[in-house]
């Protein structure tokens, strides 16, 4: 098969393999609100865990350029999120004022967080051995929680499962999309990587500690979503760490 088309295939593995995270809401459906927060524990703990990951990466690359990018994804998002607040008409489908911004909010930062996957699919096709097939299944492996994640955010405001699932692959379109160039030149894109590793990460800490935590402290006592937080911290570390192993 053409390298080229290669890539651009197991990319595209990846990104669909995001839309398989909100498969479990399909025989889940009433949630109380006490349920709704522990949703909103739990994706803040995959969002963490992942956010510990992306940073432990960009810096084993540069860590003065992981830090810059996750200054440079603090300022992003909080820009984004005051300007997408101050429209009072903000809604997506039926879902309006700030459960809306907090759905576009999540699929947004994913969707940075998916850039800088795809070009690490890229630059590892581009590298010796086996490298792109073992990150690609990595990564296809690690998408799955991710659309969790964003279920997790969606579904318990509204939104319906497919377009839950559809979301968490548009997610991760910039995987497909990046891939391709980056294995192309690599050089190029290897410079800009801790960049965005460490930008997703910025985004993804700072959504989870002024909106999902805040929201999961609404209707649930703190020390339910601590342990919320904690197990799915713990659970992604330890599905990492099984791939790691594979």
């Amino acid at each position: 098969m053409d390298p080229v088309l290669l890539v651009a295939l197991a990319a595209l593995i990846t990104a669909l393999a995001t839309g398989l995270g909100a498969l479990p809401f399909l025989i889940w459906h009433s949630m109380t609100p006490r349920t709704i927060s522990v949703c909103n524990g739990i994706a803040a703990g995959l969002m963490l865990a992942a956010s510990f990951t992306l940073l432990q990466e960009g810096s084993a690359l540069s860590p003065s350029r992981t830090i810059l990018g996750l200054l440079g994804g603090l300022l992003f998002i909080a820009l984004s999120h005051r300007l997408i607040s101050r429209n009072k008409g903000f809604h997506i489908g039926a879902i309006q004022g700030a459960n809306a911004v907090k759905m576009v909010m999540i699929v947004g930062i994913m969707t940075l967080h998916s850039a800088a996957e795809g070009v690490g699919v890229g630059v590892a096709f581009a590298g010796d051995g086996n490298l792109g097939e073992f990150v690609t299944a990595a990564i296809a492996l690690h998408n799955i929680p991710e659309g969790l994640a964003i279920a997790l955010v969606m579904v318990p405001r509204g939104a319906k499962v497919w377009h839950a699932a559809g979301w968490s692959v548009f997610s991760s379109l910039p995987q497909p999309l990046l891939a391709v160039p980056a294995f192309l030149f690599v050089t190029f894109f290897a410079t800009f990587l801790p960049i965005g590793l460490g930008l997703a990460a910025g985004a993804m800490i700072w959504m989870t500690m002024s909106e999902l935590i805040p929201e999961a402290l609404k209707d649930a006592a703190s020390p339910m979503i601590a342990s919320a937080v904690t197990m799915s911290i713990a659970g992604m570390l330890l599905f990492e760490l099984l791939l790691r192993a594979m």
